[in-house]
């Protein structure tokens, strides 16, 4: 090439903001033009959503200004909503104005996926953004108001959890311990609350170890969480929901974490997707596209037994890791790195000071997880902005 290769990163999730770190420093000035796309001008952890969604935590200590993180002169930033792929153009179009790639990344996060149950789109709520998360803890702070002008309206105290994975699970702890505050504020009984958690899976937290499962379980039920495991949604209604058992919950609050789709914008631009997302190769190319890079939601990366990685935070790291490096390597003809995942251990909180997990082959729980919950918090902090990210956002 005469001129120096742009290289467009498109979402400033895990995958994007990580990539864009790792190419400022590992290349050299005017080796390649850099651009990152966001819609907003900050980052956000979604691993941390959970706790604003329920009012335990301030939404901005889930969220980091861009610019704080990206060497500007090695790195643009363009704050627009990303509108269509033109593969055959190497273009992105974005609301106002459009970009001209040699190398795309997109690693522009997922979206609900409500498996075609009827009303979910409409009427449930979704844990996805710093936004959805502020509506959501301003509508439970809501229904309480509510309930003390109509005491007869006993689903305003009603809150249902559809899908009882990592997000399900972690929202649910914490919602249970915001109730007795919320109780003690809008002088409500507390025995009136009710916190449901629906899952369709016969068990919460599909694949992690059964015996943890059930001490989370026990941890939540003890909270005040009532389960129904291996129980399908059937409709999402103005009302509540309907099980496929035929009972009815009235609620006016129902909350969907069940599932997560890819980007339609893939599927938009003509590449070949399995429920939104791109199976990738292993170099983590779009198959077809040698100058295509898909990570996190958008990508599906299989396993050595052959069934797909669940997209977590800590494998979209990885591949930012591999994609940064491969980008480089292209840019200078050296060779590529295949992704290998290596997984470092998955812990999931259950509220204040809970927790399970495991960590290479140990399994921990209660205190001890909810301590390592925090350090692989503070681990992630350092790694897109260093101590003073860490001082300023890290909080024991």
């Amino acid at each position: 090439m005469s001129r120096i290769p742009r290289i467009v990163i498109l979402g400033a999730g895990y995958g994007g903001i990580v990539t864009a770190i790792r190419l400022q420093k590992e290349l050299n000035y005017n080796e390649a033009d850099v651009t990152l796309v966001n819609k907003h001008d900050y980052h956000y952890i979604t691993t941390h959503l959970h706790m604003p969604a329920a009012g335990t935590d301030n939404p901005e200590n889930a969220r980091v200004n861009i610019l704080k993180l990206i060497d500007e002169f090695k790195v643009d930033f363009v704050k627009s909503t990303v509108v269509q792929i033109r593969l055959q153009e190497k273009k992105v179009i974005l609301e106002e104005g459009s970009l001209s790639y040699d190398y795309l990344v997109v690693g522009l996060g997922g979206e609900p996926e409500t498996f075609g149950i009827p009303g979910l789109k409409e009427y449930a709520l979704n844990i996805r953004s710093i936004n959805s998360v502020r509506f959501i803890r301003e509508h439970i702070e809501y229904q309480f108001a509510k309930f003390k002008r109509e005491p007869h309206r006993t689903d305003y105290l009603t809150f249902v959890v559809g899908g009882a994975g990592f997000t399900g699970i972690e929202f649910v702890g914490e919602l249970a311990d915001r109730i007795p505050e919320l109780c003690k504020e809008f002088d409500v009984d507390a025995s009136l609350v009710k916190i449901y958690n629906i899952e369709a899976a016969p068990t919460a937290l599909p694949g992690f170890d059964p015996e943890l499962v059930e001490y989370a379980m026990n941890v939540l039920t003890n909270k005040g969480v009532t389960f129904k495991i291996a129980t399908a949604i059937k409709e999402c209604t103005p009302e509540g929901v309907s099980l496929a058992t035929g009972e009815e919950i009235k609620a006016a609050t129902v909350i969907w974490t069940g599932g997560v789709r890819g980007n339609h914008l893939l599927e938009d631009a003509g590449f070949e997707t399995m429920r939104g997302r791109i199976k990738v190769d292993e170099f983590l190319k779009a198959p077809g596209h040698d100058n295509i890079y898909i990570l996190g939601d958008c990508s599906i990366v299989m396993s050595p037994e052959g069934r797909p990685y669940p997209p977590t935070a800590q494998i979209s790291m990885q591949q930012a890791d591999v994609c940064s490096h491969n980008l480089v390597a292209s840019i200078r003809g050296t060779a590529l790195k295949k992704f290998e995942y290596l997984p470092k251990g998955t812990v999931a909180s259950l509220g204040r000071g809970e927790a399970i997990g495991i960590v290479g082959s140990r399994k921990i729980k209660g205190g001890a997880a909810s301590v390592m919950k925090k350090i692989i918090d503070l681990r992630y902090l350092y790694i897109i902005g260093g101590i003073p990210l860490v001082v300023r956002k890290g909080r024991f």
